[in-house]
């Protein structure tokens, strides 16, 4: 009889030597949420961690604001050579701090970037997910802040649902949800604080540049932050 430790097929005996090496690995606090309760949308969210990380690509240090569980985050650390983590919210980041795999290291903190920038210059900085969250009356200070946490040339990368979806979101979609906007107005708002913004569309997990209107979801890519003189 064969032994039942080893695979049917010997290809796939490599996961199962990881699992008994390894162990499984927890998902994080929101992500455990998603894939119970609506598991296409966890499809939607690392799709746009992987936009996030192949326009990242080959930066040094990079910082995402907002992170929640971190979960999307290892998409990036595979593309950057540093990856600093952070969120306002403690739960979140004590969440994380747990479930660190030393094959993975990331820096993680609480940090709430309406209150001040980060404690260094970053080459890029992104967040997904969060910008919504920010009330329009404290917007221009956390921009100022997020500008403050980036280099000369630094990128600054950022997604929100669109203006547009917010009527065919469920209500957990729209908890918190008090600065969404439509693809002008998102362009407009960034290029007071940038010289160049390209704004991409996404439906579901894929990303175009097609119609405003029609995007459930809106991403912009950052470039040349106006506190700086160029040449």
């Amino acid at each position: 009889m064969k032994n039942p430790k080893t695979t049917r097929e010997p290809q796939y005996q490599v996961h199962l030597d990881h699992l008994n090496k390894h162990g499984s690995t927890l998902l994080g606090m929101h992500t455990n949420h998603t894939w119970h309760n609506d598991p296409k949308h966890l499809l939607f969210s690392l799709a746009r961690y992987k936009f996030a990380a192949k326009m990242l690509a080959g930066k040094e240090n990079v910082a995402e604001l907002g992170c929640g569980d971190g979960t999307g985050g290892r998409l990036v650390q595979q593309t950057v050579s540093n990856l600093t983590m952070t969120d306002f919210d403690p739960i979140f980041i004590d969440d994380i701090k747990a479930r660190i795999n030393s094959d993975w290291p990331v820096d993680v903190f609480v940090h709430d970037i309406t209150e001040a920038p980060l404690s260094k210059a970053f080459d890029a900085v992104y967040t997904l997910d969060m910008m919504e969250h920010i009330e329009p009356k404290n917007e221009s200070a956390t921009m100022t802040n997020i500008v403050k946490s980036l280099k000369k040339e630094g990128v600054f990368l950022v997604g929100i649902p669109s203006l547009a979806s917010q009527k065919y979101a469920s209500i957990d979609g729209l908890e918190g949800h008090v600065n969404c906007k439509d693809g002008d107005l998102f362009k407009s708002d960034l290029l007071k604080w940038f010289h160049n913004v390209f704004i991409f569309s996404m439906n579901d997990e894929v990303v175009h540049t097609g119609f405003f209107p029609m995007a459930h979801y809106l991403l912009a890519i950052c470039c040349q932050p106006k506190m700086y003189k160029y040449d």
